[in-house]
């Protein structure tokens, strides 16, 4: 090992007396992963004094400063964990933080900041990122003479961190096969890789960073620490344009290699967790499971293989927990898939009836977008759930119509769900909010009872995991005479083909219609 490697691995082993004191070892578990051939094992420091491990790293840099030059007091920057680390220390330890968070740091974590400090913590915002109130944390710890507490940067910093890797070292449930560390700036991987490489050579030590944050990466291949012109924030707990000068240096020495994962790739992995484990992580903290699930589907682990993640943290919003649900997709099957697909139709009555008829066995409806704009042809968008081979069948089913579908998944307006409608086009509208079981074919039974009188306009329906779906339905009639027809249907359907049906009061439905935009 290089001389800086050593100089880490005396930290760690000086950093153990000093966090064990404050903190107790965090639990080691085994998964359960049905459809993985590994060992999978988690590590679990959202059990720790703040829910994630970036307070050993903090309380073992400020534990080691003299007497004197802590008690003068510290700086940092953080919009998350290292900031309740830091605050915790300080409590602790009897000293005063300055804490630099930006701007639009939730309410939530400034409140988990004061919750660890109390009186010892100082919170000041400015800016509106992270760069910017580290830049002025740096300018006041210069300025007042105090020493900066840096969240992974520092020997000290990673001393700490590496301790996490010492008790697995110690648990007596390795030795492991692979370990998957996520990084942001490279405290975490470069204290845990030294542990394990020391006790356990044959070990590859994985580093794991967002497709869009992957600034290590990008440093240990070039060999130059660059950095990155935009970074992701999704994962905001390793969101770090540029790798630390130690950790890049530690880090292209021990690690094996990376795995770059998509930010959907990241929430199914926060949904298995909370399948298997029934635990709940923030987007970072579930990095490590999010690369090695990649590895299983890719056939890269060996059956019987020992692996350990670090779950790192679950310090994460309220609010957030629908949007990770909503990237995770519908389905914890790896082989499964969701699609968003425009299919071109015909405007005449029935068209969208012969799209779900044929919707192959197996496949789920999660998600339909249609409004009804100018032109013969219209596009709705349909999101799918389904195997490689299932969307190969539906193209197979769509080309004997001369069809072809367009794969809108990643398009701004179909993630936004701008349905765009032309109020003119319409005649005798008629909208309906229904209820209907979440089954294959449900919606599809009510369709081919309303077609004999309608034609549909407009459709917003998302899969919501309950047991019943909920729709708004736009019908139109070509005469009055229709509508009403289809409106006392509507009333004998209620309770069997459809659990419930709400027609919009006129007043409503031209609040919906006035939302609309016109095609231009």
């Amino acid at each position: 090992m290089s001389e800086l490697n050593n100089q880490l691995f005396e930290e760690i082993l000086q950093a153990r007396q000093r966090v064990y004191a404050v903190g107790s070892p965090t639990p080691l578990q085994e998964l359960c992963l049905p459809d993985c051939q590994a060992r999978v094992f988690v590590k679990r420091e959202d059990l720790g004094p703040i829910k994630a491990y970036k307070w050993r790293g903090a309380y073992n840099c400020m534990a080691k400063l003299p007497p004197e030059e802590r008690a003068r007091g510290v700086v940092a920057a953080s919009a998350g964990n290292h900031a309740q680390g830091v605050a915790l220390a300080a409590a602790r330890l009897g000293c005063r933080a300055h804490i630099f968070m930006p701007r639009s740091t939730p309410q939530v974590k400034q409140n988990a900041v004061r919750m660890h400090g109390g009186e010892h913590v100082h919170i000041v915002l400015t800016g509106d990122s992270y760069d910017a109130a580290s830049a002025a944390a740096h300018a006041f710890a210069e300025a007042e003479g105090l020493t900066f507490v840096h969240p992974y940067d520092d020997l000290r910093t990673m001393g700490g961190q590496g301790t996490l890797a010492d008790e697995v070292v110690m648990s007596g449930m390795g030795s492991f096969d692979r370990v998957y560390l996520q990084i942001g700036g490279g405290g975490l991987a470069a204290g845990c890789a030294c542990w394990f490489k020391h006790f356990w050579p044959q070990c590859r030590c994985i580093g794991v960073e967002g497709v869009d944050q992957a600034s290590m990466k990008l440093a240990v291949e070039s060999g130059a620490r660059g950095v990155l012109p935009y970074v992701d924030v999704f994962c905001d707990g390793t969101a770090v344009r540029q790798a630390g000068e130690y950790t890049f240096e530690i880090c292209r020495e021990l690690l094996d290699g990376f795995v770059t994962v998509s930010n959907e790739e990241v929430c199914r992995a926060i949904r298995t967790l909370w399948t298997s484990n029934r635990t709940v992580t923030e987007p970072s903290g579930a990095m490590g499971l999010a690369a090695l699930l990649q590895d299983e589907a890719a056939g890269r682990l060996r059956p019987g293989e020992k692996c350990l993640v670090v779950l790192s943290g679950a310090n994460m919003d309220f609010s957030r927990f629908g949007v990770v649900a909503a990237r995770a997709g519908v389905s914890s099957e790896p082989k499964r898939r969701q699609r968003y697909l425009q299919i071109p139709m015909v405007t005449r009555r029935g068209e969208i009836l012969k799209y779900l008829e044929n919707i192959p066995e197996g496949v789920l409806l999660t998600d339909v977008q249609y409004g009804r704009l100018a032109g013969e042809i219209q596009h709705p968008v349909f999101g799918v759930l389904g195997t490689d081979e299932q969307f190969e069948d539906i193209r197979r089913r769509l080309a004997r119509f001369g069809l072809e579908a367009r794969d809108v998944t990643n398009d701004a307006d179909v993630r936004f769900r701008m349905i765009s409608y032309d109020r003119e086009r319409l005649h005798h509208p008629v909208f309906f909010v229904i209820e209907f079981p979440e089954r294959p074919g449900a919606f599809t039974e009510f369709m081919r009872a309303m077609g004999e009188y309608a034609n549909l306009c407009y459709f917003n329906y998302q899969y919501s995991g309950e047991v019943v779906g909920r729709a708004l339905v736009g019908l139109e009639f070509a005469s009055r005479e229709d509508r009403d027809a289809c409106r006392a249907l509507a009333n004998t359907l209620r309770g069997t083909t459809i659990q419930s049906i709400h027609e919009l009061p006129d007043d409503v439905r031209h609040r919906v219609l006035d939302r609309m935009s016109p095609a231009e």
